[in-house]
Formats: structure tokens, C-alpha cells, sequence
């Protein structure tokens, strides 16, 4: 994605101002003046506030799944192992926008409002964000940096590290939005242990 398209912009603006305002009490009069954008413009691409909600969503989960694969490759090329390759990748494929959310007053509400009004959109991102793990992992197969026992394959792999990164970012009691990316690295360091062999 290129950080300067126009689109790009709105759509961060917008989320943002969730952030900052929450869901229930921002109104798209609200939305427009957090955005400085004009109401006539916000009304031209979105009929609702939900909408515009929704399209935050799908925009943000988009985003952080090509960040998640650049930045795999990016460790990779700077000669990570393949477990800081994996935990680069749901740093930034969650992590990012996790602890962004996590310093709204509004998180939790944001938060449920994102389960309650965009499952599908979760689904769908969860999907493609699962597929694109599995070619990352099946990139550091072929590159020799692991393997996986019989009887597991790449998607059911890249399934269970999801799995897993989502747990760690809904973690009972509340952790430290700043330890994310070291809790990631702990639950992908014992889920592989169980599942991988050293190449």
C-alpha cells in the first residue's frame, strides 16, 4: 500500500478519531470535523457512520497483513531466525494496531464494536492474514530455517500461530501493551517447540 494515497489518508484520519472519540458518542458531523473532512465528502463515500466504522476495519486489517509480510521478509533478509521472522510478522500484522488501540479510552468499546459489527470482515481478514503466514512459512521451509513434523502442513501451522497472536493480544487479566511483541515471541516459542523440528 502506498502511506501517501488520498484514500489511505481519509481512512487513517477516521480511525484515528474512533480511537479518540469511540463509537457510540462520535457522530459523522463529529467524524468530519476530527477529520477535516468535509461533511459533504464523508457523506459522498459513506452513508453511515457504520460504514465508515466498517471501512476502518477492513482498511486497518489490509494494511497490517502487508505490513505483517514486509516485515518478515524484512527480518529474513537481515538473517533472523525463523521464530523473529514469525514474531515480526504478528507484530506487525497485530501488534501495531493493538497497542494503538490500547492507549484509547475507548479500547474496549472499540473493541466490541469490531466484534459486534464487522465479524465478517474479521473472518475474511483472518483468512488472508492466515494464508499470507502460510506463505511465509512455507517461504522458510524452502529456505531451510524449518520444518514441520508429519502430519501438520503450513496453513494448519499458520492457523494455530494466528490463533495464538489473537489470544495473546485478548489476554486475561490485561497485560502491558508494551510487552506485546515479547509475549508474542514466548506463545510462538512454545507453540513451535511442540509442532517444529530444528532444520
Amino acid at each position: 500500500m502506498n502511506p501517501l494515497d488520498p484514500h489511505d489518508v481519509a481512512l487513517r484520519k477516521l480511525q484515528l478519531a474512533f480511537f479518540a472519540h469511540g463509537y457510540e458518542q462520535i457522530t459523522m458531523i463529529g467524524l468530519a470535523k476530527a477529520t477535516d473532512i468535509s461533511r459533504r465528502s464523508l457523506y459522498n463515500y459513506f452513508s453511515s457512520k457504520e460504514e465508515v466504522f466498517r471501512a476502518c476495519v477492513r482498511w486497518s486489517n489490509a494494511r497490517d497483513i502487508a505490513f505483517g509480510q514486509a516485515a518478515a521478509a524484512e527480518a529474513k533478509e537481515a538473517g533472523a531466525d525463523a521464530l523473529e521472522i514469525l514474531v515480526a510478522y504478528a507484530d506487525a500484522r497485530y501488534g501495531v494496531t493493538r497497542r494503538e488501540l490500547s492507549a484509547s479510552p475507548h479500547a474496549l468499546e472499540i473493541n466490541d464494536q469490531a466484534f459486534r459489527r464487522c465479524r465478517d470482515i474479521m473472518i475474511d481478514a483472518a483468512q488472508e492474514g492466515q494464508q499470507r503466514l502460510a506463505d511465509v512459512l512455507g517461504n522458510l521451509q524452502q529456505a531451510g530455517l524449518v520444518r514441520w513434523r508429519e502430519g501438520y502442513s503450513a496453513a494448519q501451522l499458520a492457523q494455530h500461530l494466528s490463533d495464538a497472536a489473537r489470544g495473546v493480544n485478548q489476554a486475561l487479566p490485561p497485560q502491558p501493551a508494551t510487552s506485546i511483541r515479547d509475549r508474542y515471541r514466548d506463545m510462538y516459542r512454545a507453540l513451535l517447540g511442540g509442532v517444529t523440528e530444528r532444520a
